[in-house]
């Protein structure tokens, strides 16, 4: 009779607040009782949509996750079927939502970097460091350039940002890369070993750090305090000295650990998710973000058997359950209606064409000044041009913190969706099939 009646309640505990039957909060068997639902039907539309995106648009699986995302939230199911996004989707769920995502998405960059070939990297971290220079030079010289007049549009920046904060955050917006999901469509490419996908990911991730630390310096000039700044930098530093020089010799013991046990059991498994978790804690308590914690930690991992069973063990899991709640929670808060004034709409212009010119176009000339030849410098380009989720990180920060308004976080969320829709077809039609022939890569 209790689960009958638990049945019975579920209908009414979800309804759309609009008819006056859901109450003013949500109990946690209710809760729970949604999440299941909430994940049927996200893992259903993404394999669906990013089926889709694969046999008909040639996208990853990646993108098609992406797209769903703003599918089932208020932009696409919310103009649809409003009763159904507000039951389905309550803001209380939300919450539950938002911690498997960030599950997901650090538990994938911690695979990652246990592919991650760190003696190529090693070959190219010159050419890394250029590029991810140059990537993030020319935003923020386009983001100065453009503050103040932006700084003039009203429901961009909020009254308290000045000029210099303004154009600090917008280049961090701009000069951002989809470091997840750049991870997941070099993956899907078959391009994860080659040199042209370790620079990538290498660049990504610097460049990434350092848009972080950014952000974390505007947030301090505008009232949290240096001892925001101060923290991200000093703990970020310290956390990748540590995985880079220390890490690797300690943690080779799970190599001889597993060639007595013969296996990765599950004790060493419960012990390399212990590391994982602690690491993206690490990073999340220090304001840089939980997903590079797990990258760091997967590339101080030792490679051979025990490296590809973790991985074996791990991947299906989270690339099929855990990831898609990390793309979904961004699109359920994604509104696509974005512009309503034509001074807004020339800065939404305005906005993407720069994005795509600096950040692409310096990519490209940086990986060509560290000796790469030109489809090689264009792959490189095409691939770092996407923002993906990482801008939409970035962007609910500013917008919870009081930095940009709704108008300038609408804008920067098309251009991270038409950034990231072009990486794949981009990729393809200036690199093509050559990014699959180790040999032939520059």
């Amino acid at each position: 009779m209790h689960g009958l009646c638990i049945h019975m309640q579920w209908p009414r505990a979800f309804a759309p607040s609009g008819l006056g039957l859901r109450p003013a909060a949500m109990t946690a068997g209710q809760l729970s009782i949604l999440f299941f639902l909430q994940l049927a039907v996200i893992i259903t539309v993404c394999r669906l949509v990013g089926s889709i995106g694969q046999r008909w648009l040639g996208q990853p699986q990646v993108v098609g996750e992406m797209i769903a995302g703003v599918l089932l939230g208020p932009s696409i199911l919310g103009l649809a079927a409003p009763g159904l996004e507000a039951a389905l989707f309550p803001p209380e769920s939300k919450k539950v939502l938002y911690v498997g995502a960030q599950l997901g998405v650090g538990l994938y960059m911690f695979l990652v970097g246990l592919t991650f070939d760190k003696a190529e990297f090693r070959a190219s971290a010159r050419s890394a460091a250029v590029v991810a220079f140059g990537s993030m030079a020319a935003p923020f010289a386009v983001a100065a350039l453009m503050a103040p007049w932006l700084l003039g549009i009203p429901g961009l920046f909020t009254a308290k940002v000045g000029t210099a904060q303004a154009a600090l955050f917008l280049g961090a917006a701009i000069a951002i890369t989809a470091f997840p999901m750049l991870a997941r469509i070099i993956h899907e490419r078959g391009i994860a070993h080659t040199r042209l996908g370790t620079l990538s990911l290498s660049s990504g991730a610097i460049g990434d750090a350092g848009a972080w630390i950014v952000v974390a310096v505007v947030l301090a000039s505008l009232g949290e305090g240096a001892r925001v700044a101060w923290l991200a930098i000093g703990g970020g530093l310290a956390f990748a000295v540590v995985m880079i020089a220390i890490a690797p010799r300690l943690l080779a013991r799970l190599t001889a650990i597993h060639a007595r046990k013969g296996e990765v059991d599950t004790t060493l498994l419960g012990a390399v998710l212990v590391l994982f978790l602690l690491s993206a804690f690490a990073m999340d308590a220090v304001g840089i973000h939980a997903v590079f914690g797990g990258f760091l930690l997967g590339t101080a991992m030792p490679r051979g058997p025990f490296a590809e069973e973790v991985r074996a063990k791990l991947e299906p899991f989270t690339t099929v359950f855990l990831l898609p709640m990390f793309f979904t929670f961004s699109g359920l808060n994604t509104q696509l209606a974005v512009v309503d004034n034509l001074a807004l709409a020339l800065a939404a212009v305005a906005i993407l064409a720069a994005s795509v010119l600096a950040k692409g176009g310096a990519t490209y000339l940086a990986a060509r000044l560290s000796g790469h030849d030109h489809a090689t410098a264009l792959g490189i380009g095409a691939l770092m041009n996407a923002r993906g989720l990482m801008e939409l990180i970035i962007i609910n920060i500013g917008l919870q913190r009081g930095v940009i308004e709704p108008g300038l976080f609408a804008i920067l969320v098309v251009m991270a969706i038409v950034t990231t829709l072009m990486a794949s077809p981009l990729f393809e039609a200036v690199y093509g099939r050559r990014a699959r022939t180790e040999g032939k890569l520059a």
